[in-house]
């Protein structure tokens, strides 16, 4: 059986996160955010992109490996306050100690082997360790895998919900939220 794991990313890591990314979108997301966005992106500018958060000091990004292949990767940073608003513009009153898990993804055909469950569990610890208490995302109403994962997480949607124009689809996004404090069950133990 292949170890496991989940870690820092580095600058090294930013190619597989970036065939992750592609791949990924490719396979699950096509439906939800159009062909012509998820053919429109370029290889070059997500490189940039991701370099750019793996080096910012605010921003945590892991990655999933399985043996030595990386399988996954997630992104968690402070929330700002236009995701932690409610409706109205209104921010909670804990929201300075709000953090974003801005993406957990991993390969359709790694799926259902704990990845998942690892990434969003070392996402709420980095945020847990910058001094956040609570953690939100966004998450596209109609993907269940990851509803599913926050979920068995005991995170909920808090009601609050936002639609994106992706030029060809509208994508209708739930905010969850819910504990870093998480206690998922690793197949892998």
């Amino acid at each position: 059986m292949s170890t496991a794991a989940v870690r820092q990313a580095t600058d090294d890591d930013v190619d597989d996160i970036v065939r992750v990314q592609l791949t990924t979108w490719r396979t699950a997301y096509t439906d939800t955010l159009g062909t012509g966005v998820v053919d429109a992106l370029d290889a070059d500018d997500l490189a940039a992109q991701w370099s750019g958060a793996v080096r910012h000091p605010e921003t945590a990004v892991r990655v999933a490996t399985e043996g030595g292949y990386t399988v996954g990767f997630c992104v968690a940073g402070p929330a700002p306050a236009e995701d932690v608003a409610s409706a109205d513009g209104a921010l909670p009153g804990d929201a300075d100690q709000v953090g974003l898990i801005a993406t957990v993804l991993v390969e359709p055909r790694w799926s259902r082997r704990g990845h998942g469950g690892r990434l969003l569990a070392a996402a709420a610890t980095a945020l847990r360790e910058h001094g956040a208490e609570r953690g939100i995302a966004w998450v596209a109403q109609s993907d269940s895998a990851t509803l599913n994962l926050y979920r068995h997480a005991g995170w909920h949607p808090d009601g609050t919900v936002r639609t994106l124009d992706t030029g060809e689809r509208t994508v209708r996004e739930l905010r969850l939220t819910g504990s870093l404090d998480l206690r998922l069950h690793d197949p892998e133990a």
